[in-house]
């Protein structure tokens, strides 16, 4: 609270407002009376049948209930607003008291903007003499006047969180859905607190009956914060991590829980996680030490002298489920990374600490691993919340100055120079880290951790949890999503093994690849990126972005594309993507109503020419992975990747009869136009329809093909799909369909033809200007 604020207040609308609180609570307890002894009380004994015994009646009930809630809640209103009026004109008597008391010792206190100075009362000429002389009384006084403030501040401060927290509890207890009244609430609060001192037990001392009273209650209250925040804090951050070790650990001997709850743990770990992920959205004091401590104790053994896992490696399990406060994430992953440079020397070596071993505990029990390394659990509860995932990834993990700096890399263009280079978190994931080996209960080997790291990539580059597509209510790229989608391809390209020797990953990165189309498509251009060029400004309507763009570079994306199209999930993602895309952008510029600023040319030949040989190429990079992944002898490997097409189709509500809007925001977000709903009958919808439809019937065909094969059946069907969605197009816009249809077969079939030349370094043959 500033100086100003506090000398100089009227208390006169706070003391209107204990006033007017007051009479309110007098009110409402008359009401609460009338609505108890008249409707309760009369309701019950009516004599109710049919529906009004079942809706009436409660109805009436509820609302006399409500009427003592009211009046409850506002009594703790009035009193809150009474006693911070009594501290805050107490503080005030106080201060005016210390300056009054200051000014006959000669000093003066001046407030200003953020702050406050105590001086001596004397012309500027002797001050500093006069400051020196009474230097005792000077910081005397600034200490008293200090805590005065101090303690205003903190009254008001805490006046403030208090009423707010009881709206927002008056929300849930009147309206929410979470609350049908304020005793829900309440209990839910002893529940809580119920529940966390059961929790508190020795884990060897827990019962069935515990474990089932645990379960239940945690998976009844997962999503209720109020719920979370008290049982997080009542339990404490070190019981926390020693409750879920001591429950999954079956070194320690619970024979009973491991023998007759063991299916259940799964469901326990989900609901902790749940209920621990919304008790970190509170900024209560409370919650706000918990978070601290639990950062605080993550390097360190849970049982401290007596050993057990470290805290990371019990908490990051419970991250798994739920989304965490972006802040805790950030500290939590800033002081994890520091942990493993310390256990890896910078990452020279692998991480043992974090490696299973035959006596470690089983920490993990959703999945298969076993949960021995920190970072699968933390980068699957990143992949729920995307800004902390970007945030997390375009950190710094080293510096090249770093004089233990182990990473040294080719600096000059002719690659005969090797020094160190800084490292973020991505490219020490993605490139350099000795994953530890886990396997699973077979002794197969495991690689969650890269299969989690991919899944937090696709949220941090998307800005949506992965597993799940853009809404209309997605934001626009930003520029550290883009940045880590600029690394992130120029990683692959720089080494297509990272992705195609780890497929498993490749399902996230085919749904990032196909979420930034718009910028994949412009760099396939091949123009360069020049604000100044007329051609570029044409690329750029031609591939409207909306947000940050990610640059990329022509040869990568194809790589890219390259190393996808190896992996039937990845595959699908971005063959419907762009030719989903590709619709859109055919709907978009031959609108004649498009208006003239965005507008490339009023030739439609150039417009489809242009559009679909980039096209073309795109799916034909693709098809050049599956011919590299199927190889030279027939299989039935094609059939997967037609059923990963052809399952895409679940993914777009409604069906394909309601794509997509062709505004500039559709165009330029490709997955958003295909749920966002529009007219059928559009290029998108057609377009869709066959690609759904010929994916559905390769599926079932019995025959066996080779990789050359499926490459020149997709040349066939791109061609073909492509020419539909311009007459499509066209027709609805009663345009010569006839001759935008042949235009753009042949440049589809351009393109598609394209893409092995470009990957190969190849200049291409080009039915365009550019």
């Amino acid at each position: 609270m500033q100086l100003d604020t506090l000398l100089h207040a009227s208390f006169t609308l706070l003391d209107d407002a204990v006033t007017d609180w007051s009479t309110l609570v007098d009110r409402l307890d008359d009401l609460k009376k009338d609505a108890e002894d008249g409707l309760h009380q009369a309701a019950n004994k009516a004599n109710w049948a049919g529906m009004n015994a079942q809706v009436s009646k409660e109805f009436i009930g509820k609302t006399a209930g409500e009427f003592a809630d009211a009046h409850t809640q506002a009594k703790t209103i009035h009193s809150i607003l009474s006693d911070t009026r009594g501290e805050l004109k107490r503080y005030h008597q106080q201060l005016t008291g210390a300056i009054d008391r200051g000014r006959k010792r000669n000093l003066k206190v001046i407030g200003y903007e953020g702050g406050f100075t105590v001086t001596s009362d004397v012309p500027p000429e002797g001050r500093a003499k006069a400051d020196s002389d009474n230097q005792g009384d000077i910081t005397a006084l600034r200490d008293e006047v200090q805590g005065i403030l101090d303690k205003a501040t903190q009254s008001d401060d805490s006046a403030s969180t208090v009423l707010k927290a009881i709206a927002d509890q008056t929300q849930l207890g009147f309206s929410d859905a979470n609350y049908s009244d304020r005793d829900s609430a309440a209990a839910a609060v002893k529940a809580a607190k119920d529940l966390a001192r059961l929790a508190k037990k020795d884990p060897d001392d827990l019962t069935v009956k515990d474990f089932d009273t645990l379960n239940d209650g945690l998976k009844k209250y997962a999503n209720d914060g109020l719920f979370g925040e008290t049982f997080a804090t009542t339990l404490g951050p070190k019981k926390t991590l020693e409750f879920w070790t001591g429950v999954t650990d079956a070194n320690r001997g619970n024979y009973e829980l491991g023998h007759k709850r063991l299916d259940q743990f799964d469901d326990l770990q989900r609901n902790l996680g749940l209920t621990l992920a919304h008790a970190s959205q509170s900024d209560s004091v409370a919650m706000t030490e918990w978070k601290r401590q639990m950062i605080d104790i993550g390097d360190k053994p849970i049982y401290g002298n007596n050993g057990g896992p470290m805290g990371f490696q019990v908490m990051s399990n419970l991250m798994r489920t739920g989304n965490y406060d972006d802040r805790f994430l950030h500290d939590y992953g800033t002081k994890l990374m520091d942990t493993e440079r310390k256990l890896t020397g910078n990452g020279e070596h692998g991480n043992g600490a974090w490696r299973h071993m035959g006596g470690s505990p089983w920490l993990n029990r959703i999945g298969e691993d076993s949960g021995s390394d920190p970072l699968t659990g933390y980068l699957k509860g990143l992949s729920n919340s995307p800004d902390a995932a970007t945030d997390f990834f375009n950190q710094q993990y080293v510096s090249k100055d770093d004089p233990d700096n182990p990473f040294e890399r080719d600096s000059d263009d002719a690659n005969t120079y090797k020094g160190k280079v800084s490292l973020s978190n991505f490219q020490y994931l993605f490139e350099e880290r000795d994953w530890p080996q886990d396997v699973d209960s077979k002794g197969d080997d495991l690689h969650t951790g890269q299969n989690t790291l991919a899944l937090a990539l696709e949220a941090a580059t998307t800005g949506h949890p992965a597993g799940e597509l853009p809404t209309l209510d997605t934001p626009p790229h930003n520029a550290a999503q883009t940045n880590l989608m600029e690394s992130l391809v120029a990683s692959i390209s720089d080494d297509p093994e990272r992705l195609t020797g780890n497929g498993y990953m490749s399902d996230s990165i085919g749904q990032i690849t196909s979420e930034y189309l718009p910028d994949i498509n412009r760099a396939a251009s091949g123009v360069e990126k020049n604000e100044d060029s007329e051609k570029w400004k044409e690329i750029e309507n031609l591939y409207p972005i909306v947000g940050s763009e990610a640059k990329l570079e022509h040869i990568d994306v194809s790589k890219l594309l390259f190393a996808v199209g190896h992996n039937p999930e990845g595959y699908a993602a971005v063959e419907v993507g762009q030719k989903a895309y590709l619709g859109r952008l055919m709907d978009h510029h031959l609108n004649p109503d498009l208006p003239a600023d965005q507008r490339i040319s009023d030739d439609h030949e150039i417009i489809v020419r242009q559009i679909a040989e980039r096209s073309g190429e795109i799916s034909g990079t693709l098809r050049l992975g599956i011919q590299d992944e199927i190889g030279d002898t027939a299989s039935n490997k094609d059939k997967e990747y037609e059923q990963s097409v052809a399952q895409r189709k679940n993914w777009i509500s409604g069906g394909v009869g309601t794509a997509v809007g062709v505004g500039t925001s559709f165009v330029a977000t490709p997955w958003v136009g295909a749920l966002a709903g529009g007219a059928a009958g559009t290029a998108t919808s057609v377009i869709l329809e066959s690609v759904f439809q010929d994916a559905e019937g390769n599926a079932k065909a019995d025959a066996e093909k080779t990789g050359g094969q499926v490459w020149n059946e997709g040349w066939k069907q791109n061609t073909s799909i492509t020419e539909d969605a311009v007459r499509a197009a066209a027709e609805t816009y009663h345009l010569d369909s006839g001759d935008l249809g042949m235009t753009a077969r042949g440049a589809a079939s351009q393109g598609y033809v394209n893409a092995r030349a470009i990957l190969e370094g190849q200049i291409p043959g080009s039915t365009t200007d550019g």
